[in-house]
């Protein structure tokens, strides 16, 4: 990869841009990072999609399993019916978060119910070796039970002195952020926090005097700030992360450190499933 200089004007030891990704477009949702591609290089981050209903009306998502991993669905617009192995189930409202710790393994779905439009973002995170084969835990959180600290929601980890409730491993940053066109704002990660990338699907920003709108960007890697400018107003969603130092050992929708490791996970998600499949809930 070639190395970026320090465009002038920006503040001293701002992080710059390593690289971008436009994703791939598969009906409503948007794929913009898997865990064969760019989760390689974000990890633990290893999967990112984007979803809108206005590309396409069909919503549904039906049950279906992880292991190793956890989950976290943001829904920015749009209301979702959801379900879960661990015994949960509800709606989650606009502006909602779903933390699912899918672990030695777990079924979920979900529908966009309503007719107003759905948007949102799906991530995976990788989990490490002492939680990737724990219970399965879920926890979901309404529009205000989500913290704020200035433009920026906190949706997992700790940002300044605001502390997400969602029980995520530590060392993980997961920020939803929203600014006014003209508007400039600075992420500094915390100690650590070498890996970072950002999102944006609505709006455009400047970065290092970059423009960077509809497409993820990933910075280089260092602990330095993030500087940003809003050219229109803007959405986007940021993670930054101590580097997750295991191999990622892939399974259809597990994402495990080892092989043997995985191999427990998909038998346990076969033993779900059987459960399932007798009352009826998959075929």
């Amino acid at each position: 990869m070639k190395t970026s200089t320090q465009p002038s004007g920006l503040p001293r030891g701002a992080r710059v841009i390593a690289k971008r990704a436009a994703g791939r477009q598969h009906g409503p949702v948007k794929r913009l990072v898997s865990p064969s591609d760019l989760g390689e290089v974000l990890k633990p981050f290893v999967f990112l999609d984007y979803f809108d209903s206005s590309v396409e009306a069909d919503m549904r998502f039906s049950m279906h399993p992880h292991s190793g991993l956890a989950t976290t669905t943001v829904l920015l617009e749009g209301e979702v019916e959801y379900e879960d192995t661990t015994g949960a189930s509800g709606i989650m409202p606009s502006g909602g978060v779903e933390w699912m710790n899918a672990g030695s393994g777990v079924w979920h779905d979900g529908r966009a119910i309503g007719n107003g439009p759905v948007r949102g973002y799906q991530l995976w995170v990788a989990l490490p070796p002492e939680l990737e084969l724990g219970a399965p835990q879920s926890r979901y959180l309404s529009a205000s039970e989500v913290p704020r600290t200035g433009p920026a929601r906190v949706i997992l980890g700790r940002y300044g002195n605001v502390e997400s409730p969602v029980p995520a491993p530590a060392g993980i940053n997961y920020l939803l952020v929203r600014l006014s066109a003209g508007e400039q704002w600075q992420y500094t990660p915390p100690a650590g926090h070498n890996v970072a990338w950002l999102s944006i699907q609505r709006g455009a920003l400047r970065i290092a005097n970059e423009p960077v709108s509809n497409e993820l960007v990933v910075f280089g890697e260092s602990e330095d700030v993030l500087a940003l400018t809003a050219d229109e107003d803007s959405e986007f969603v940021l993670g930054s992360a101590v580097a997750h130092p295991h191999n990622l050992v892939l399974g259809y929708y597990s994402v495990h450190t080892s092989s043997e490791a995985l191999h427990a996970g998909e038998a346990r998600i076969r033993e779900v499933g059987a459960q399932l499949r007798r009352r009826g809930r998959i075929g």
